[in-house]
């Protein structure tokens, strides 16, 4: 069935002239490619009260009316309940409309609900904490030796099986370390390629051993099996063999300073940002916070997934 569309200006001015030439609705109708339903519609609607028909008057009601419809509609509180409850466990305004829409409860632009934000702002409210911005600071490394990429015999990102790069099966993941502040303690990220479905573990240091006694963990309490693993150059995911060894998984290396090539987990990492801030100490987290974060994120819905979440996704 065709959808409908409201008549433009150029065919309202072709509508009077055709309607002061004594043509019939079905005829003018015919003449611009409408049906005479709509033609009877707009004259209705827009002709006036002494019979006569002006294209710029009918134009400016239409406009007018339409400055007053769903877009600019007033949500009530219960509906503004819906919104701020998911934007308080750290939901996108898009995945939040996203979702909504996905759902039936709720029709909503992720842009409304960003000026709703703004506004709650203006008058002292707290809900722009809960959008993500994380700011990045790059630095150069210019005159550095970069020892990144130096490991004898390991498999290259272009040995990958098919599944692995065109994201068809569960079970390829990427892998990396996410940093806090100056001390050793930091956190290793494992996350499906195809879903987006993220485990997190912590590490006491950012070093092979702790490395390896995570990932085997995460690896082996894994609700599905994993395959592949990606990771980068560095050191800490040198000794990948006992990981292989202990959970078959094969790993493959990305090329040096190609973060695009593991870009599910770097846009996952940010969104860990949110929870474990750059440069603030995770001395006192625990594996139990992990667990939690990936969690929240696994039950947040994503665009990419059409507004499913990683969770229902894994598990299908």
């Amino acid at each position: 069935m065709r959808k409908y569309h409201q008549l433009t200006s150029e065919e309202r001015y072709a509508l009077s002239a055709l309607r002061k030439q004594g043509l019939t609705n079905a005829e003018i109708g015919r003449a611009l490619g409408r049906h005479r339903s709509t033609i009877g519609r707009e004259l209705a609607r827009n002709t006036r009260k002494d019979g006569g028909y002006r294209p710029s008057t009918a134009q400016e009601a239409t406009n007018g009316r339409r400055s007053k419809s769903r877009r600019n509609r007033q949500f009530r509180e219960p509906e503004w309940a819906l919104v701020v409850a998911r934007l308080e466990i750290q939901w996108s305004p898009e995945q939040i409309a996203g979702r909504l829409k996905k759902s039936g409860e709720l029709r909503i632009s992720h842009e409304t609900i960003y000026r709703y934000v703004w506004r709650d702002r203006r008058e002292g409210g707290g809900l722009y904490r809960h959008l993500r911005g994380a700011r990045k600071k790059r630095r150069k490394r210019y005159g550095r030796y970069d020892s990144r990429g130096r490991l004898a015999g390991k498999r290259l990102i272009c040995e990958r099986p098919a599944g692995a790069d065109n994201r068809s099966r569960v079970g390829h993941l990427e892998a990396d370390t996410v940093l806090g502040g100056s001390d050793k303690h930091c956190v290793l990220t494992l996350v499906d390629r195809r879903t987006g479905y993220v485990m997190i573990g912590k590490l006491e240091a950012r070093n092979a051993e702790a490395t390896n006694e995570r990932a085997i963990s995460l690896i082996r309490g894994a609700e599905r099996r994993v395959r592949t693993v990606t990771v980068d150059n560095g050191t800490e995911f040198h000794s990948y063999e006992k990981i292989e060894a202990a959970t078959g998984a094969r790993f493959y290396f990305a090329t040096p300073h190609h973060a695009w090539e593991r870009g599910t987990c770097e846009n996952t990492n940010g969104l860990i940002r949110q929870y474990l801030p750059k440069r603030a100490s995770m001395r006192r987290v625990t594996q139990l916070d992990c667990s939690r974060i990936a969690r929240q994120l696994n039950d947040r819905p994503r665009k990419r997934l059409g507004y499913l979440t990683p969770a229902e996704c894994y598990e299908l």
